[in-house]
């Protein structure tokens, strides 16, 4: 049976979505959308439940369908259908992300786009070093791909088995090896795009000097849907490296694990691929939480560094080359304790300490989050100064402060006091949010920093960034989506004040 919805019910809930004038939206038939593309369609509220709700559970939307088309053809479709139709479309991959920008909004007038079967790995070339992929693939899968042929891609995150590459493209992901290899508009040569009246661009060349005008793949890497649809990618890869050793560190101070990092960076220069840091706290809530993990050191520390060394040459010489930096640092007071790992194992055994934080702060209870970045210089300085505003101004909360100090991202977190973890009491933390948010990233600013590192704003930071770029920055952007999506269909209500 043909399934129509009228396009007056649809105008009176889709207040996000810009209509034209002299172009009016034809009527709705779902049916003249199932017969315009290969893949699957969704219209059932059960089918579609879980393509409605973001990874956190924090927010919960509706859509007239999700559409889940087979091939970049297939995207181009489904867009010109909703161009035609005046729909608006929220494009998502692995629906892994944390600020809500992959989640319709409670209107239900939008079109879930989602990108997961695309999942061809379309050619390696080992000789330039890249990868083609589609925008489904999953971030797992392109390292498992890299290193079947010998190479190394260096995206890293908690998520990678779920995550897709077109999601992490569309919000610039970062991860733990950034200091190394940068995120992930560093590591894309290429992309291919549907825009948001359904035509295809092809800038797939993955080249890596190609000076012919504006960028416009680093146009959409970051843009987190509103400009277009990622459909597919060619990324770089790297030579495998020969060997790894890792080192779980006692620093006293965030100024010491700042000296530690210089020193490290100058005797290790490239071969450093992460550069971890980890307060007392993230680390009592993963051995709380998490049965394997084991501490590694013979006393506490107040912070902790993880420091990752990759070597051509072999696995002893990476582990002589921390042990060099080790010893400079014990010598200067900035380590007073380290285990370095001597097998796979427990290298892996070192990094679950620093990748279970997440999960264990979520275990312990409701968490507010910042996802923030600062130039390295300021960080020991505004972790001292907000830490103490944010006790002095909410007595009794936790912080939860990890992060990858070797690019300048923190996740500057906040918990309820250990007592007050229940669930009961969740509703009076949570009524701080507002309040503690204006606090920490009022402390960033003021430090020169961002409030968005590696999460993107989706609709968690959308206004709050308002507070804090020029109106000279937010009109250039709005101008740009204006340009590029004219009826406000790509993706409304996200990442734009």
């Amino acid at each position: 049976m043909s399934q129509t919805v009228s396009p007056a019910v649809v105008d009176a809930g889709c207040k996000g979505a810009r209509r034209q004038v002299e172009a009016k939206p034809e009527p709705m038939d779902l049916q003249t959308l199932r017969s315009s593309f290969q893949g699957r369609l969704l219209t059932e509220p059960a089918d579609m439940a879980a393509f409605l709700t973001d990874w956190r559970g924090k927010w919960t939307g509706r859509a007239i369908a999700v559409a889940q088309p087979d091939s970049t053809e297939g995207v181009a479709a489904v867009l010109r259908w909703c161009h035609a139709h005046r729909v608006p479309v929220v494009p998502q991959g692995g629906n892994t992300g944390l600020s809500g920008g992959a989640t319709p909004d409670p209107q239900g007038c939008a079109l879930v786009l989602s990108l997961t079967r695309l999942k061809m790995i379309r050619r390696i070339d080992p000789v330039s070093n890249t990868i083609e992929v589609e925008a489904g693939v999953t971030l797992q899968q392109v390292q498992e791909a890299a290193r079947e042929a010998g190479r190394l891609f260096p995206l890293s995150l908690a998520a990678q088995g779920s995550c897709t590459i077109g999601g992490n493209l569309a919000t610039n992901a970062g991860g733990v090896q950034v200091l190394r290899y940068g995120n992930a508009r560093v590591l894309c040569l290429g992309l291919e795009v549907v825009t948001a009246q359904g035509e295809i661009w092809d800038g797939l060349r993955g080249l890596r000097k190609d000076n012919t005008g504006y960028d416009l793949r680093d146009l959409y890497i970051g843009s987190e849907g509103t400009l277009g649809v990622i459909t597919r990618a060619v990324l770089q890869l790297f030579p495998l490296p020969a060997g790894q050793a890792v080192a779980f560190v006692a620093a006293p101070t965030p100024a010491d694990a700042i000296e530690l990092l210089q020193l490290a960076q100058a005797r290790l220069g490239s071969s450093l691929t992460a550069f971890e840091l980890m307060s007392d706290t993230c680390i009592r809530l993963v051995e709380k939480h998490v049965d394997a993990a084991r501490f590694p050191l013979a006393g506490r520390s107040e912070w902790y560094v993880l420091l990752e060394v990759s070597d051509a040459r072999g696995e002893a010489e990476a582990g002589e080359a921390i042990e060099g930096v080790l010893e400079a640092g014990m010598e200067q007071g900035l380590v007073t304790d380290a285990a370095l790992s001597s097998s796979l194992s427990q290298l892996k055994a070192l990094w679950a300490l620093r990748e279970d934080i997440s999960e264990s702060q979520g275990a312990e209870g409701k968490t507010i989050k910042h996802d923030i970045s600062l130039p390295i210089s300021e960080i020991a300085g505004f972790v001292a100064q907000t830490s103490e505003a944010l006790i002095r101004a909410f007595p009794g909360q936790r912080l939860v402060v990890f992060g990858h100090l070797g690019d300048g991202n923190l996740h500057y977190n906040v918990s309820p006091a250990a007592d007050r973890c229940a669930p009961e009491h969740a509703a009076g933390f949570l009524a701080l949010e507002a309040a503690i948010n204006t606090l920490v990233h009022d402390a960033v600013v003021a430090h020169q920093g961002s409030i968005s590192a590696e999460h993107g704003l989706g609709v968690l930071r959308r206004d709050e960034s308002a507070r804090y770029k020029s109106p000279v920055e937010l009109n250039l952007m709005r101008a740009i989506k204006t340009a590029l999506d004219p009826l406000n269909l790509m993706n409304p209500g996200k990442l734009l004040p």
